[in-house]
């Protein structure tokens, strides 16, 4: 569990702004799943979609993501982790492949999401992309209460990772603006077991 627990360069939780966040959303609650419900809505609510609002900044690391106040799905679960990592909150990151026909014609992408270890119900997966029409995820344990249902062709990769994928952060190092990142969404090629 202990690898669920660690600060990276890019999950940087002992960033002041981002520790102080952490302690304030800590602040007053009596359970590990108060904590994590105030940091995911923190999250959810505060920090724009990049693709939502078209951002003409790409953030990875969790400290830019706060700064900033966007973040692709991904760099917003960066940002969930560091968060509640900084409170002894075990938090890994897990992905959907889906179809990003929103933005460009027939492709699949990855989507970037969490899973929380909460004491009573252990591993709980939270995704803090931000709702619209359409999207409405939520924070109701046991109940996972997602943003995408999964359609044709879509599945959820198995694993919990206690860093994001490699293939994620060099598409987010790379690719700097909204139109950059539409043309070469991070993906993974294998198939979901039917």
């Amino acid at each position: 569990m202990k690898e669920f627990l660690e600060e990276t360069q890019i999950i940087d939780f002992k960033n002041e702004e981002v520790f102080s966040l952490a302690q304030e959303l800590a602040k007053d609650c009596k359970s590990d799943e108060e904590i994590a419900k105030n940091c995911f809505l923190y999250v959810r609510d505060n920090i724009h979609h990049s693709g939502d609002f078209k951002d003409e900044i790409t953030t990875y690391k969790a400290s830019d993501v706060l700064k900033y106040e966007t973040g692709w799905c991904y760099a917003k679960s960066h940002l969930l982790a560091a968060l509640l990592r900084a409170n002894g909150i075990p938090t890994g990151f897990c992905y959907q492949r889906l179809s990003c026909s929103e933005y460009k014609k027939d492709i699949y992408c990855l989507h970037g999401l969490n899973a929380i270890y909460l004491k009573e119900f252990g591993w709980y997966k939270v995704d803090a992309r931000g709702n619209k029409k359409g999207v409405n995820a939520q924070f109701t344990p046991p109940l996972e209460q997602l943003a995408f249902k999964l359609e044709k062709d879509e599945f959820d990769l198995p694993d919990i990772y206690s860093k994001p994928l490699d293939v994620v952060i060099e598409a987010l190092k790379k690719n700097k603006t909204y139109d950059e990142m539409i043309d070469v969404f991070p993906d993974v090629l294998f198939l979901s077991e039917k």
